[in-house]
């Protein structure tokens, strides 16, 4: 997941909008999203080469999301998979503070990332690299490869769309958070990032849908939550940029 951009407790209707593209490469096996067979109360997509996911809810409104830290440097196969990290708070007993905070205990398991935590009282914010730690405040956010809310231009332009939409909806609508989701345009050479990358690549990575030869966005999903504990989930899936297929779900929050 390489952008998440959305609004916590700001909607006069809707306490959680997230709009959010996974970008891999499109030769890595994925599953659609899915109630999983192995955890029954977990909605999420599925990496099928390490089994586990970069976003998902639960039954229970639990919900978690997942980017990598972009840093050459910072590539090693030899660590845990990042996957894992969203698939331990959806199925196992944590609070969204008591979770980032062993994560921050074995921040050197893996290689870098940013990962998102909440139930439907709260949610948190860990980034493994610059060791931060953020319970996350009412309002719009964006989170792609650095950290939560860093001016990248994918970041600023996700998050105030997203803003205006949100302020001027009564009720949202997935169709519009895809089409932000769908942006192509790349942002000019002087707003971009230095990461460490060939500064041509970092171009063609900085719309909010990314379309390479080999790597691009591979998944859109919209996670609503409403007043009424009702969830909607939808995921679109891409390959080489050609929409592949539709996943749509809606339950209603029970308690566990």
């Amino acid at each position: 997941m390489c952008l998440i951009n959305f609004q916590w407790k700001a909607h006069k209707h809707y306490p959680l909008i997230i709009a959010a593209n996974r970008d891999e490469f499109y030769e890595r096996p994925t599953a659609p999203a899915h109630f999983w067979e192995d955890e029954p109360e977990l909605l999420a997509g599925r990496d099928l080469v390490q089994k586990g996911t970069w976003l998902g809810i639960t039954k229970q409104g639990k919900f978690a999301a997942l980017t990598n830290f972009r840093d050459p440097q910072q590539i090693d196969p030899g660590k845990a998979s990042r996957g894992e990290i969203v698939k331990q708070f959806l199925t196992e007993d944590w609070s969204p503070k008591e979770f980032v905070e062993s994560l921050r205990e074995h921040r050197e398991s893996y290689t870098g990332y940013n990962v998102i935590a909440g139930t439907l009282d709260e949610m948190y914010h860990y980034n493994n690299v610059h060791n931060e730690l953020n319970k996350v405040n009412p309002g719009a956010h964006g989170l792609s490869n650095d950290s939560l809310n860093t001016p990248w231009p994918k970041v600023i332009k996700g998050k105030q769309t997203l803003n205006v939409y949100a302020t001027q909806a009564s009720e949202i609508k997935t169709e519009p958070l895809f089409q932000m989701l769908s942006d192509t345009e790349q942002a000019p050479v002087e707003e971009l990032p230095a990461t460490g990358i060939d500064p041509d690549f970092e171009r063609q990575l900085s719309p909010l849908f990314i379309h390479t030869e080999n790597y691009g966005t591979r998944a859109s999903t919209v996670l609503l939550i409403d007043n009424q504990k009702n969830v909607t989930f939808v995921e679109r899936r891409f390959n080489e940029g050609v929409f592949t297929g539709e996943q749509s779900f809606s339950f209603r929050v029970s308690h566990s």
